[in-house]
């Protein structure tokens, strides 16, 4: 029994979106996540994915792609990234498959782990941000702190978190994520959103604090899936 992460996927099972617009290592980008996949994970693992699961803008339009994982071996524990316009109710999402779990203002359990997280926002940065992006950015510390907060008041110590977007600003600066990750002793966060080398040097990696941090978006794996535990 073991726990990976991956992070956008960007299927497109029933949308006309290739994904090798952005480069000839996105052409089959689905075959070699599928391969990599069926290669590594058993049953009894469970991945983590990150957001930008589906280019679907309905549910019905994403239920193909969902239905794709949900084939794939292993339970699966998912949040919304900032491409998922498919996702609906907590409720209605969590009714739809057994062994596919999803997070909003909730949390799943691996092992003695909870397992929290939301989509998180682009952080405070002097190139572009907006009273907008300020509203969101608290809500989704918000929404942050209320997964972790019901998964102690339910007895838990240990915590991963899964982001969908980078904890910090391409400085590394302290956050509302930074904050609450550390008041809580989080051990691991996982994260995707970043493409491209650039962007890849832009995302906050190793031990900070005491904190773990792991950047896995499917194109900076090589299409592969991380081993968290």
């Amino acid at each position: 029994m073991a726990l990976y992460a991956i992070a956008d996927l960007h299927l497109s099972g029933s949308v006309d979106k290739p994904m090798d617009v952005f480069g000839e290592h996105w052409y089959m980008h689905h075959q070699k996540i599928r391969e990599k996949w069926l290669e590594k994970i058993q049953d009894m693992d469970t991945v983590l994915i990150a957001g930008d699961i589906s280019w679907g803008m309905k549910l019905e339009e994403a239920l193909v792609d969902l239905s794709w994982i949900h084939q794939l071996p292993g339970r699966k524990i998912l949040i919304r990234g900032n491409h998922d316009y498919w996702w609906a109710s907590i409720t209605k999402l969590n009714q739809l498959f057994d062994g596919m779990d999803f997070i909003q203002n909730n949390f799943f359990t691996y092992g003695d782990y909870a397992i929290c997280g939301t989509r998180g926002w682009t952080c405070p940065n002097p190139y572009k941000y907006t009273e907008q992006d300020e509203k969101i950015y608290i809500r989704e510390g918000l929404r942050l702190e209320a997964s972790i907060e019901k998964a102690r008041k339910a007895g838990f110590r240990k915590f991963i978190v899964m982001l969908h977007y980078p904890p910090t600003n391409d400085h590394f600066e302290p956050s509302i994520f930074t904050e609450i990750l550390e008041k809580y002793q989080v051990e691991k966060v996982v994260y995707g959103h970043l493409h491209g080398e650039d962007s890849y040097e832009a995302g906050i990696q190793g031990l900070h604090r005491d904190v773990e941090y792991n950047l896995v978006s499917c194109d900076y794996l090589n299409f592969d899936l991380v081993k968290l535990l």
